[in-house]
């Protein structure tokens, strides 16, 4: 049987948009009622999509005989079916990475904890320790334990980019909605999402702020430089077409046009763009670590401490171009 995931903006809003069908056209209720399950409990939208392609991956594995009722491997969950479960991942080709494989393998924990209130049997026989340590980079680390069965997880190092690679890509953008999009994330490190979850009504071009709503809902009050602030007037003026989205950053073209700019549109902006400034290793990630590298103190980035905890306030200044052009670096 075929599974897939529906984006349903319209659904009721005590239901999540995320919804899973079968090859028929039913929805599958044992997956369908955990998301809207996480839903209620007011997780963000990029989460339900994390969840609902999990459980997409489990459903296609398990082969469930019902829609309306959960799968065998899942009723009768326990270590020997989740190393099954493992074995069939690391087969695969290309084979997830191990952050991957442990998101499925705890999602699936929590589908069994939700659908009959215990937890997975002989979990604890899999207790391991892990040290822990604050999000600002300081302080005794800590022990904590973890149960169940995981994959170790390769610590990886998030290098910026250079001032110059910077610059060169920063040069291949030339709309006023490109610059005022990137001039964000390199002026106060603004993550992808957060940029494209800013509205009109966020910017207040008076007062010289921007309104920001990050991770866990929260929000922050951004000081926006004169240059990024002209940038975006431009924008507001000669630009945006006119139409009802609330979005700030919207398409310009297209069938699309005039609808917010999306995650897959932002990436293909960034894919175009690293192909014409030759800048390959360019991602929103990597320019928020950029701006947080200007205003670390030494030291801090090697530390591990958030970019959103240094302000992300980085220097402009203006081009012959008359707009925006480097952030702390000259122009090439």
């Amino acid at each position: 049987m075929k599974f897939s995931v529906a984006y349903l903006p319209s659904t009721r809003h005590s239901a999540s948009p995320y919804r899973l069908f079968d090859e028929h056209g039913r929805e599958v209720v044992w997956a369908n009622a955990f998301l809207d399950d996480k839903h209620l409990l007011q997780r963000s939208p990029r989460s339900l999509r994390s969840y609902a392609f999990d459980l997409l991956h489990f459903a296609r594995w398990a082969h469930p005989a019902v829609d309306a009722q959960p799968p065998r491997q899942l009723v009768e969950l326990n270590q020997s079916i989740l190393r099954d479960y493992l074995r069939f991942q690391l087969d695969q080709q290309p084979c997830p990475a191990p952050q991957t494989i442990n998101h499925r393998l705890d999602l699936l924990r929590a589908l069994y904890r939700f659908h009959f209130a215990c937890e997975v049997p002989g979990e604890a026989r899999f207790q391991s320790f892990y040290t822990t340590r604050s999000p600002l980079g300081y302080g005794r680390p800590g022990r904590a334990a973890r149960c169940g069965l995981h994959l170790p997880e390769p610590k990886t190092v998030m290098l910026p980019l250079t001032a110059a690679e910077v610059a060169q890509f920063w040069e291949s953008f030339h709309t006023f909605r490109d610059l005022a999009l990137v001039g964000l994330m390199l002026h106060d490190g603004l993550r992808s999402g957060e940029a494209l979850a800013l509205r009109v009504v966020d910017v207040r071009l008076a007062e010289a702020q921007i309104l920001v709503r990050g991770k866990g809902r929260k929000q922050r009050l951004l000081p926006l430089s004169q240059d990024i602030g002209e940038v975006l007037q431009k924008y507001l003026w000669w630009e945006r077409p006119p139409t009802q989205s609330p979005a700030l950053f919207v398409c310009l073209k297209g069938r699309s046009r005039g609808t917010a700019l999306s995650p897959a549109g932002l990436r293909s902006l960034f894919r175009y763009h690293r192909r014409r400034s030759d800048v390959l290793q360019a991602n929103p990630h990597r320019i928020r670590h950029y701006a947080a590298s200007r205003t670390m103190p030494r030291g801090a980035e090697r530390s591990g401490s958030r970019p959103s905890e240094h302000g992300g306030l980085v220097g402009h200044y203006h081009s012959s171009r008359g707009i925006v052009r480097t952030l702390g670096i000259r122009a090439v």
